[in-house]
C-alpha cells in the first residue's frame, strides 16, 4: 500500500498535464469542428469541398502521425514546445470527428427553422449562429461525451514527443522501480477515474440541456 501511495505521488504531476492537453484539444476540436460542419452543410462547393477533405483526410491518418508532423515539420518553422505540438496535434484531430458530430447534429434539425428565421428577416450567418447551431451543440452532447473519452486516452500518445504526461511518468516509474504492473495499473487507475468523472458529469449536462422533437 506504501509503494501505491508513492506511485501516485509521482504521477500526480503528469495528471495534471494529462488534463490540459485534454481540455485544449477538446476545446480546439470543437471550435474546428462547429467551423467546418457549418461548412459541410451550408456552404458553396468550394467551402463543403474543403469540410470533406479536411474530415476524410484527418481521420484516416493515424493521431500519432499528426502529432510528429506537428513537433518535427512545422515546430521548424513556428516555435511550439512538445506540449503545445502534442495538445494542438490532438485537437485537430479530433476536430475531424467532431465535424461529423455537428454535421450529424446538424442535420437532424428540422429545415423549416431556417427557413422561418429567415421569413422573419434574420439573415442565414445569424439564424445559424443563433438559431441552429445552440441546439445542434445540445443534440451533439452525446456524441461528444464519447469523444471526451477518446481524446482523454489518446491524450497518452504525446509521450511519444517527450511530453510528461502520466504515461511517460508512468514509464519513468517502471524502469526506476522495476515495477511495470504497479506503475501502468496506477496509471490506468487515474484514467479510469478520469473518465467516470468527466462521464457522469456530461451526462448531468445532458440531461439538463436535453431536447426532442
Amino acid at each position: 500500500m506504501e509503494s501505491f501511495y508513492k506511485m501516485l505521488q509521482f504521477l500526480l504531476p503528469g495528471l495534471g498535464i494529462t488534463v490540459s492537453v485534454t481540455i485544449i484539444a477538446l476545446f480546439m476540436g470543437c471550435f474546428i469542428g462547429a467551423v467546418m460542419a457549418v461548412l459541410r452543410v451550408y456552404g458553396g462547393v468550394t467551402a463543403r469541398s474543403i469540410g470533406f477533405c479536411y474530415s476524410y483526410v484527418v481521420r484516416a491518418i493515424p493521431v500519432v502521425v499528426i502529432i510528429f508532423v506537428l513537433y518535427f515539420v512545422i515546430s521548424e518553422f513556428v516555435d511550439l514546445s512538445p506540449f503545445m505540438s502534442g495538445a494542438l496535434a490532438l485537437g485537430f484531430a479530433s476536430g475531424a470527428y467532431q465535424t461529423e458530430i455537428f454535421r450529424g447534429a446538424i442535420l437532424s434539425i428540422p429545415q423549416g427553422q431556417m427557413v422561418a428565421a429567415r421569413g422573419i428577416g434574420m439573415g442565414r450567418a445569424k439564424a445559424i449562429r443563433c438559431i441552429i447551431m445552440p441546439q445542434a451543440l445540445r443534440i451533439a452532447i452525446p456524441s461528444l461525451i464519447n469523444e471526451v473519452s477518446l481524446v482523454l486516452k489518446d491524450s497518452s500518445l504525446v509521450f511519444v514527443i517527450g511530453v510528461p504526461e502520466l504515461m511517460r511518468r508512468a514509464q519513468y516509474a517502471s524502469a526506476s522501480t522495476m515495477e511495470p504492473l504497479l506503475a501502468f495499473g496506477t496509471a490506468a487507475f487515474f484514467y479510469i477515474l478520469m473518465t467516470l468523472t468527466l462521464t457522469k458529469l456530461l451526462e448531468a449536462v445532458e440531461k439538463r440541456f436535453a431536447i426532442g422533437f
